[in-house]
């Protein structure tokens, strides 16, 4: 007979963090019924509030200074509360936190402030928390639709403008296609290991790998296809044609979350389904099948992202190109979880490296934010000289985003970085980390040539710094040298994670 699971079963508790922002979002979503289109002030600061208050939560609990629930399991064992879990809370919060902070002026004179913009990033934000929460195959598609949905009508917000028009019907359609490849994989997996959850598939990957099963060949099958869905979301190439029409043709504060947010998701669920679940095929000092694959995928996204990168004349495709590229930098340390003993340092390489690149990556496109003008222009190389005559403490703040994409000591981007590398060197993945170094020198000519238009060409250096952007900006510099200048703190918040099984 049917029974119904007990609270001690759902352990809800363990997962206040996403349920507390999904509950606000509801709520938000009748309360804004009754805001007026001239006081969304109130919107922002409401789900400014619901950020803040997870984000405490996560925070607490990875420092363990309160534990949350009874047990690392939620909703029957489909929800992983761990260290891993607060990590990606954490990050995805603090970019959402930023998202705010860069839109709100956006959206005041640009004349689009609605008050969807933040319900729907907050559904987003708690698809990106679940999808480095999933402990079951089931859950890291409904979360990546949850990610990825607000993210398509994110996208066109600009509406009726054709290049954001364009650019919210390119990513639906590319993103409805990688669903199809990702939730089939799902179904091969599932076909192989008689299970979806991760533990059960963990379990099944190890005697098919001992018994040279036919069943080897199917689960081999199925982790391709989950690679090509998730490849899709961080942009990793060859799934990465959507990024650079996407990122130009969509509103620049959606930009700066979208870039980051969707990043932290997808590398969530890869470290969970890779990481944990498809280490099982690891047999003795032999990694796993599919190491090589994911490797050689890192090495040709850096590749492509930095040199592409070079011949860009508008910032926001440039920046576009820079994430594909960071996306290869990531998955390095992807491909060493596959490595014997190697899976808890390698997702605490992800971890970092996450972290450092939401103060970078959003503050730079927040930058962007401030120099475009209203009706969306002004973003090429060339609205770039005499910013810092006429805005030094913009042009600075460009300059510290700049030389931490790059990888410059003292950055929070030098730190993830030199994590990633390292465990690569552990994986004996020597090529990939060669490849990630060349490449990071040839990504310093197109990030300088950004700092050298700012200071060492004349123009107009048009910019427009509203009080609330300035802080977001400005929180996101402070955090950015901070993690560079104290990197006590990333390892610190990493240094926790360990995989539930297969590490």
């Amino acid at each position: 007979m049917f029974g119904l699971p007990s609270l001690s079963d759902l352990n809800i508790g363990a997962t206040l963090p996403v349920t507390l922002l999904v509950f606000g979002a509801c709520v938000l979503l009748v309360v804004d019924l009754f805001v007026p289109r001239d006081r969304k002030r109130v919107t922002a600061l409401l789900t400014c509030a619901g950020i803040g208050l997870s984000l405490l939560l996560s925070l607490l609990s990875l420092g363990g200074v309160i534990e949350l629930g009874n047990g690392d399991d939620a909703f029957t064992g489909m929800f992983r509360a761990d260290a891993l879990t607060e990590a990606i809370n954490v990050a995805t919060l603090m970019v959402a936190l930023l998202g705010v902070l860069v839109a709100y002026d956006y959206l005041e004179r640009t004349g689009m402030q609605r008050g969807e913009y933040y319900i729907l990033l907050l559904f987003s934000a708690a698809g990106a928390m679940l999808m480095g929460a999933a402990n079951n195959l089931v859950i890291v598609f409904i979360a990546l639709e949850l990610l990825s949905i607000p993210l398509y009508i994110l996208s066109g917000f600009r509406r009726p403008e054709a290049a954001s028009e364009e650019s919210a019907m390119k990513y639906f359609l590319l993103g409805a296609f990688s669903s199809g490849f990702l939730i089939y994989g799902i179904a091969l997996i599932y076909g192989a290991t008689g299970t979806l959850d991760l533990q059960g598939v963990w379990d099944a990957a190890r005697s098919i790998e001992a018994d040279a099963s036919t069943a080897r060949f199917l689960g081999m099958i199925g982790a391709g296809l989950v690679l090509v869905g998730l490849g899709f979301k961080v942009a990793a190439v060859p799934f990465h044609m959507w990024t650079p029409d996407v990122y130009q043709g969509a509103p620049t504060p959606v930009v700066a979350y979208m870039s980051v947010a969707a990043k932290v998701g997808g590398f969530g669920a890869l470290v969970r389904v890779f990481g944990m679940g498809l280490t099982g095929f690891i047999e003795g000092d032999v990694p796993a099948f599919w190491q090589d694959t994911v490797w050689i995928i890192a090495v040709l996204t850096m590749i492509l992202g930095n040199v592409v990168a070079i011949v860009q004349g508008n910032l926001k495709r440039l920046l576009a190109y820079s994430t594909i590229a960071h996306a290869g930098y990531i998955l390095i340390a992807v491909a060493a979880a596959a490595s014997p003993g190697l899976a808890d340092e390698a997702t605490q390489s992800v971890v970092i490296y996450l972290l450092a690149y939401v103060f970078t990556n959003a503050g730079a496109f927040a930058v962007i934010t401030a120099i475009e003008r209203n009706d969306g222009s002004n973003t090429d190389m060339d609205a770039l000289p005499g910013l810092a005559a006429r805005h030094p403490w913009l042009a600075a703040a460009m300059t510290v985003f700049m030389l931490s994409l790059t990888g410059i000591p003292l950055t929070a981007g030098f730190i993830g970085k030199w994590y990633v590398f390292k465990v690569a060197l552990q994986a004996d993945l020597i090529a990939a980390a060669i490849v990630g170094v060349l490449t990071s020198a040839i990504s310093a000519y197109y990030y300088l040539r950004v700092v050298w238009k700012m200071y060492f060409e004349e123009g107009p250096g048009e910019a427009t710094v509203q009080p609330t952007l300035a802080w977001g900006i400005g929180a996101a510099a402070i955090g950015t040298l901070v993690l560079g200048v104290v990197p006590y703190i990333l390892s610190a918040m990493a240094r926790s994670i360990t995989l539930a099984f297969g590490g």
